[in-house]
């Protein structure tokens, strides 16, 4: 297991310049399906290549870690985020070793990329959200991972419900939990966050719902478990019309929409978006 310390800025979606590094080396019609961006997770480097570029496979790692010389795994994206845990395949094209410590602002995350979920894009957006939080606050986090809304919620003094379907994620946030020092201020769950048998009968003071793709339904499964008064931070994935939608909707429903943003485009004209909404009523 390896460590990157390195700061939240040079972690996040890597814009390397590949192309013209590799002009030259790869064929041109080979070299016009590649991207210049790619994720970086500790000291791994995350890539999508498309088939054509299957036989430079060796040569576009090594470009990548010549870029960024604390990358020692490079990984390549083989299929689509699917199933219950939220997991894709991956095939290792240099280096030896899934597992990481990844840094985001000033909490560490220890994870296996290859058995658990984990956005680094996100960063700055999780910020947003868990800077809101006041210490002693109750906050219910479904679909929670290994812990990037979970820790830094807890560090504010929060008390934190998480619940997540893949146990390998549990595992690794509750030594994520230890390893930042807020275990005696998270509760973790193993099991499907729709079922509500998993969920405290007491109300949240905040809930924070980082939405899978096509699970929109968990919003009326979670905010039933928020007070009124009670901040949700809800995430789905649609286009423009779509989201402006269901802002009017959350506001016919009894919620304040306080804060409606992008936080980063998924597919043509499909965008992840985020509501901050406070829930009415008495």
């Amino acid at each position: 297991m390896r460590s990157c310390l390195s700061e939240p800025h040079s972690y996040n979606l890597a814009v390397m310049g590949l192309k013209e590094q590799l002009k030259g080396i790869i064929q041109e019609r080979a070299l016009c399906s590649l991207s210049n961006r790619f994720d970086v997770i500790g000291d791994i480097a995350v890539v999508s290549l498309p088939e054509g570029l299957n036989n430079y496979q060796h040569v576009i790692a090594d470009a990548v870690i010549s870029r960024r010389h604390n990358i020692r795994t490079v990984i390549n994206k083989i299929s689509r985020v699917d199933g219950s845990n939220r997991t894709a395949r991956y095939e290792i094209i240099a280096g030896s070793d899934t597992v990481t410590v990844h840094k985001e602002y000033d909490f560490a995350y220890r994870l296996d990329v290859s058995t658990v979920f984990y956005n680094p894009r996100l960063a700055s957006e999780r910020k947003r959200v868990t800077d809101q939080i006041r210490p002693a606050e109750r906050v219910l986090v479904p679909f929670c991972g290994v812990g990037p809304y979970v820790i830094p919620a807890a560090a504010k003094g929060a008390f934190v419900t998480a619940v997540e379907q893949n146990p390998e994620a549990c595992r690794w946030l509750g030594e994520n939990a230890v390893l930042n020092d807020v275990e005696d201020r998270v509760t973790i769950f193993t099991g499907d966050a729709f079922d509500t048998s998993l969920l405290p009968a007491s109300a949240f003071d905040r809930a924070i719902i980082p939405t899978p793709y096509g699970m929109d339904a968990i919003f009326d499964v979670i905010t039933p478990r928020v007070r009124p008064g009670g901040m949700i931070h809800f995430y789905t994935f649609c286009n423009r019309n779509q989201s402006d939608a269901l802002g009017i909707e959350f506001a016919r429903r009894g919620f304040e929409l306080v804060v409606q943003r992008r936080c980063g485009n998924v597919a043509p004209g499909i965008s992840r978006w985020v509501y901050d909404l406070v829930k009415q009523g008495l």
